[in-house]
């Protein structure tokens, strides 16, 4: 029999041989909503970044990646920019009341992501996004995100002195994505330019799927942003940060083997198959169940700490082995089946 090392040295090969056969798939779910929040500009070049930014998001959501421009809410600091295009103004009170109506209607197993765009402070302590009017703190968005329980939440927040969201809006079933590691990064961040191309654009896509995943666009804007002020010669002053395991830490570079980027690595904006999962029974039934078996996979490797290293990775073996299947199944189906 071969040695302890040797066996484990084997079985961690096939997994990620396992792991490699599996990540071109990402899972589609039956709907994804998207919220964008554009707040205060001061600046009038701050005004057009961040319309610019929003729109652009928009358009690869609703082109590209097939997301139905029903699912999609845009609020900016004033109507009269694109009146066609935004719903409302950035207030808080519109947020809360977006978000009260789209809780109201969401499928249990919906994605809602909420990209919110603008200026920030952390003023005593006080992680905020200015608004028109009030403004809206962490806290203020952690409570309104108590009425989606079992959807998937992604928040994406591109502006200055927005790390102390994390800890605010960490938990199960979320990823959190913030332009700075903290509120004391108060220069105007470039990171929402980037993440934004990272879906309008193939350059991000590493795996060559066809689909952006969070993990991919994540370090897609972190690595540029770095190339940038690289560039120019000038001092880095923001942190791109990512937590999807529910610690309240975010990782600026997450690793989904050890900590965080296990949930953001199955998540995407949209996809190709989407539309055709919803029409196609069999497909949505494949799709939820590689939906469940990635949750599992992130919770596992959530735990791996707390479990002994032949437990944990036997139960990887065999989620990995089922994904395998379920991915093949998907396939077949999306190549050779007919759409009902």
């Amino acid at each position: 029999m071969d040695p302890p090392a040797a066996a484990g040295a084997r079985v961690r090969t096939q997994l990620l041989w396992i792991s490699a056969l599996v990540a071109p798939l990402v899972t589609l779910p039956a709907q994804t909503h998207l919220v964008v929040v554009a707040g205060l500009g001061g600046e009038a070049r701050y005004r057009d970044s961040f319309h610019q930014w929003a729109t652009e998001l928009m358009d690869a959501a609703t082109g590209r990646l097939e997301v139905p421009a029903g699912n999609i809410i845009y609020l900016a600091e004033s109507t009269d920019r694109d009146p066609t295009r935004i719903q409302a103004r950035s207030t808080k009170e519109n947020l809360e009341r977006v978000l009260g109506e789209l809780a109201a209607g969401a499928a249990t197993n919906a994605q809602v992501f909420i990209v919110l765009i603008g200026h920030g402070s952390a003023r005593g302590g006080e992680p905020k996004l200015n608004l028109p009017g009030p403004d809206l703190t962490a806290e203020d968005l952690a409570r309104l995100l108590e009425a989606f329980p079992t959807q998937t939440i992604v928040v994406v927040n591109f502006a200055s002195a927005s790390g102390d969201f994390i800890p605010a809006l960490s938990g199960p079933r979320r990823i959190v994505i913030t332009a700075t590691k903290s509120g004391a990064e108060r220069n105007q961040t470039r990171f929402g330019r980037f993440f934004v191309d990272a879906f309008a654009g193939d350059q991000s896509d590493v795996d060559h799927d066809g689909n952006v995943s969070l993990l991919e666009a994540f370090t897609y804007a972190r690595r540029e942003v770095v190339r940038t002020y690289e560039q120019q010669g000038i001092l880095l002053t923001e942190h791109a940060m990512l937590d999807d395991n529910g610690d309240k830490e975010g990782s600026h570079e997450p690793d989904p083997a050890t900590a965080d980027g296990a949930l953001a690595r199955t998540i995407t904006l949209g996809g190709g198959g989407a539309e055709r999962a919803i029409r196609d029974p069999e497909l949505t039934a494949l799709y939820e169940k590689k939906r469940s078996i990635e949750q599992a996979i992130a919770e596992l490797q959530r735990d791996k700490g707390q479990l002994e290293s032949a437990v944990y990775e036997r139960r990887l073996e065999e989620f990995l082995l089922d994904l395998a299947g379920t991915n093949r199944a998907i396939r077949e189906r999306e190549g050779g089946g007919s759409t009902p």
